[in-house]
């Protein structure tokens, strides 16, 4: 009888480690994004920081590895908070329209945008005009897209706040002169947030609506080095929230 009990106890000793092991094991589930050979990385200081830091990195057979110097970036005037991406969804505060923060998260990339005819890139890009916006009322079937006046409708485009040639709606304002989607809310639910980008700031540091904002030269370089065949991603997170996801996530 003694020993069978000291046997029991001994399974049950394995079991609860075995059990705590589990716990904190890294998710066995691989990312979605396992094919990405390029990331744009932000890191903040918090839930809370509006400004940040914004890497580039290339992945080859080594793993993950710097591209060029970092620089300085300025995010949603009250920070971030958890998007819809490519990534499960996570515990914290959560990504709505109108709230100020930036999502964060691991995103795809959609189309560079710009007043100019064309860039130098090789990424997918798209001139706007004066009928171009970005549709960001939360009723519109059109609700979290790029449009044409011309094609939609005016009506269609009523209520918007995103034209997307700002210099001709918003008095010379130089911000989407040059800018590139970044794909939150794929499937435009309602109330999740919309036009999402990564553009030109005005003044050095200042603070979007939800975007992603930097100097005229970091976006020109960040656009002359994004090639399509390397499925680059966009990925936000506060710096807790970085070093809790590292591994799991596969990042840099």
């Amino acid at each position: 009888m003694r020993a069978c009990l000291v046997k029991t106890r001994r399974i049950l000793g394995l079991l609860g480690l075995a059990a705590i092991a589990a716990c904190h094991a890294p998710l066995r589930t691989p990312p979605t994004w396992t094919d990405a050979r390029q990331m744009i990385l932000v890191t903040t200081a918090d839930w809370d920081a509006n400004h940040g830091r914004l890497r580039r990195y290339e992945r080859d057979a080594r793993g993950w590895h710097a591209a060029g110097d970092g620089f300085d970036v300025a995010i949603g005037r009250n920070g971030a908070a958890w998007g819809v991406g490519l990534h499960e969804a996570q515990a914290g505060p959560r990504k709505q329209e109108g709230d100020g923060r930036s999502p964060a998260g691991v995103f795809a990339l959609g189309t560079a945008f710009g007043y100019a005819g064309s860039a130098r890139t090789a990424w997918p890009y798209a001139a706007m005009t004066a009928e171009h916006w970005c549709v960001d009322v939360d009723g519109s079937p059109l609700y979290n897209r790029i449009v044409d006046a011309r094609e939609v409708g005016a009506d269609a485009v009523a209520g918007s706040t995103e034209p997307m040639r700002r210099d001709l709606h918003a008095d010379g304002d130089v911000r989407y002169e040059l800018g590139l989607v970044v794909e939150h809310n794929p499937r435009n639910r309602r109330g999740d947030g919309s036009c999402i980008f990564a553009h030109l700031w005005r003044t050095p540091g200042e603070a979007t609506a939800g975007c992603t904002a930097m100097a005229r030269a970091d976006m020109q370089a960040l656009l002359a080095w994004l090639r399509p065949d390397e499925h680059p991603v966009f990925v936000l997170l506060p710096e807790a929230e970085y070093a809790r996801l590292r591994e799991a996530w596969r990042l840099p």
